[in-house]
C-alpha cells in the first residue's frame, strides 16, 4: 500500500492517532484489562504477570535504542510500517498457546511495535509538521494513546463473561487489523531534504548536555510513576472485594481522560511554557497514582483513573515534542534517546512491583514508591527551570 502526501495536517495527525491506538492501545494496553482474566484462567500470578510487563518494556526500550540510533527518514518510515504489522502479529500471537516463552516473545515484540508508533511515528509526523510550517503541537496524534486505553477498556468490558482469554486476544487482533489501514495509508512518505516547504533551512539547536541529563532523570521518574498504574490499575481494583468488576470501568475513564489530554496540555504549555506545564502535570499525576493506596471507594478509584489518564500521556507528549523541537532535522533520534530513561524505569518497575505485591498481598507499597519518584521528578523540573538551557 502507498500513501500520498495529504494536503491537511489533521489527516497526518489522524494517521498518527490510529497508529497509537494500534501500537499502544491494542499491542500494549490491551494487556492491562486482560491481565485479570489471564490471572484467573491461566497459570499467571502477580509476579509472572509483572515480568511479562517488564519484558514488554524491554522490547520498547530496544525500539527506543533503534529510534535513537538511526537518522535516515526513509528507513524510519519502513520501520514505522513494520511496527504496525508487528502490533497485529503479536496480539494474535498471545492467543496461540498457554506458554510463557511464547507470551514473553510476543510482549517483547509488542514493545518494539509500541516504540515504532510512539517514537518513530511521532518523529515522522513532527518532521512533516516542521517542513510544512505548521504549529509544532502533537496533541491530536498523542490522543491516540488515550483512545487506545479507552478502546481496550471498552472492548474488554463488552467481552466480559462472554469469551475466554484466548478469544479476547483474538478479538483485539481483529480490531488491530482495522486500525492499521488508516495508520498506513494516511501517513505521507517522508521528505529527506534539509529545507522546509517554504524554503527555510532546518537547523538543530541542542541544549546543554547537563540540562539534558536533568531532563532525562526527570523523565525516568515519570516512567516509574506511569508504568505501575498503567500495568496494574485494573488488577489493583479487581483484587478488592468491594470493587471487583469495576477495573475495566476505571480503565475506560482513564482512557477517556487521556484522549483529549494532550490537546489540553498543548494549550497550557502555549500559555505558561512547557516546563511549568510539566510541573503541574507531575503534581496531578502523583494524586492519581496514590489514591488507590488510601481510598478503596469507587469514587476514589474513578478519580484516580481520571487524573492518571489526564496527565501521563500529557507528560509524554510535552517531553517528546519539546525535545523534538531542538532537533528539527531528525526529531525521532533525540525522542528515542530521551525515551531510554523512561524505558529503563518501565523495565524495572513492573517486575519489582509485581514481586512486592505477591509478597504483601496488595499494591500499596509500589504505588507509594511511584509517588515518591514523581516528587523527585518535580524537583528536577524546578531545577531545569532555574538553569540556562543553552550555552551563553
Amino acid at each position: 500500500m502507498q500513501s500520498s502526501t495529504p494536503s491537511h495536517p489533521v489527516k497526518v495527525m489522524i494517521a498518527g492517532l490510529f497508529s497509537l491506538v494500534l501500537t499502544m492501545g491494542v499491542a500494549r494496553f490491551s494487556y492491562t484489562p486482560l491481565l485479570p482474566v489471564m490471572l484467573n484462567e491461566t497459570f499467571l500470578n502477580d509476579a509472572s504477570g509483572g515480568w511479562l510487563a517488564s519484558i514488554n518494556y524491554m522490547g520498547y526500550m530496544c525500539g527506543a535504542l533503534i529510534a535513537a540510533s538511526i537518522s535516515n527518514l526513509k528507513l524510519k518510515d519502513t520501520l514505522y510500517r513494520l511496527g504496525l504489522l508487528v502490533a497485529i502479529v503479536t496480539t494474535i500471537g498471545m492467543a496461540l498457546a498457554e506458554n510463557y516463552i511464547l507470551w514473553s516473545l510476543m510482549r517483547f515484540f509488542a514493545g518494539l511495535s509500541s516504540a515504532a508508533g510512539l517514537l518513530i511515528g511521532s518523529g515522522l509526523i513532527l518532521n512533516w509538521m516542521i517542513r510544512h510550517n505548521h504549529r509544532l503541537e502533537l496533541g491530536i496524534h498523542f490522543g491516540g494513546a488515550g483512545l487506545g486505553i479507552a478502546l481496550s477498556a471498552a472492548v474488554a468490558m463488552l467481552m466480559t463473561d462472554k469469551f475466554n482469554w484466548v478469544e479476547q486476544w483474538q478479538v483485539f487482533a481483529v480490531v488491530g487489523v482495522i486500525l492499521a489501514i488508516p495508520a498506513w495509508l494516511w501517513l505521507p512518505k517522508p521528505d529527506s531534504s534539509g529545507l522546509t516547504h517554504s524554503g527555510e533551512i532546518l537547523l538543530d539547536k541542542p541544549p546543554k548536555k547537563s540540562w539534558m541529563r536533568l531532563l532525562f532523570a526527570s523523565y525516568f521518574c515519570a516512567g516509574i510513576g506511569y508504568v505501575i498504574s498503567a500495568t496494574f490499575l485494573v488488577a489493583i481494583i479487581d483484587q478488592q472485594v468491594e470493587l471487583q468488576g469495576n477495573g475495566n470501568l476505571v480503565w475506560l475513564v482513564t482512557g477517556l481522560a487521556a484522549a483529549p489530554a494532550c490537546i489540553v496540555w498543548d494549550r497550557i504549555a502555549r500559555k505558561i511554557g512547557e516546563l511549568p506545564a510539566l510541573f503541574i502535570a507531575y503534581g496531578l499525576n502523583i494524586i492519581g497514582i496514590i489514591i488507590p493506596a488510601f481510598d478503596n471507594s469507587l469514587g476514589g478509584v474513578l478519580l484516580s483513573g481520571f487524573l492518571f489518564g489526564a496527565t501521563f500521556i500529557g507528560i509524554v507528549s510535552l517531553m517528546l515534542t519539546m525535545v523534538g523541537k531542538f532537533y528539527p532535522t531528525k526529531p525521532a533520534k533525540p525522542m528515542g534517546k530521551l525515551t531510554l530513561s523512561y524505558g529503563v524505569a518501565q523495565i524495572l518497575a513492573p517486575a519489582i512491583s509485581g514481586t512486592m505485591a505477591e509478597a504483601s498481598g496488595n499494591y500499596n507499597m509500589p504505588l507509594i514508591l511511584a509517588a515518591v519518584f514523581m516528587v523527585f521528578g518535580m524537583v528536577l523540573l524546578v531545577t531545569l527551570q532555574l538553569r540556562e538551557k543553552y550555552e551563553p
